[in-house]
């Protein structure tokens, strides 16, 4: 049976994560167009183009380990030859417990789902739960 396109955009990007836990940041990189944007909060400012995304993502291969992560919420909403994923995800891991927000835009080029626009943001820990009084 044939994937709907949002089953096949999960797919990408956890095939891409996977990767990226392993210290691995080449799996975003197959999967990014050229024309890419890219927001992170660790950025100062919004990086543009994939040669620009590689030399910054080679400044980090090797150093991220995460043991393991929760995509929580996926959402796919198609718009034409265009797809918008946002996520939460908790990664764990060598730099600990980080929550993050993450908005992936898609585009069909060619018969391929690419990632055009990237946003990373760092998400807030869920309120805590308050004791059962006696």
């Amino acid at each position: 049976m044939p994937q709907s396109v949002p089953e096949l955009i999960l797919e990408r990007e956890r095939k891409a994560l996977d990767r990226w836990g392993k210290g691995d940041p080449g799996g975003f990189l197959a999967i990014t167009a050229p024309d890419v944007t890219y927001f992170d909060p660790f950025q100062p400012t919004r990086i543009d183009g994939l040669p620009a995304l590689k030399a910054l993502y080679a400044t980090i291969r090797g150093k991220i380990k995460i043991e393991h992560d929760e995509i929580l919420d996926p959402r796919v909403q198609l718009y034409g030859d265009a797809a918008v994923l946002s996520y939460r995800f908790i990664s764990h891991g060598s730099e600990g417990t980080i929550r993050w927000n993450c908005t992936e835009v898609y585009q069909c080029m060619g018969g391929e789902w690419s990632i055009v626009h990237s946003h990373w943001s760092f998400a807030p820990a869920p309120p805590a739960t308050p004791e059962p009084q006696p």
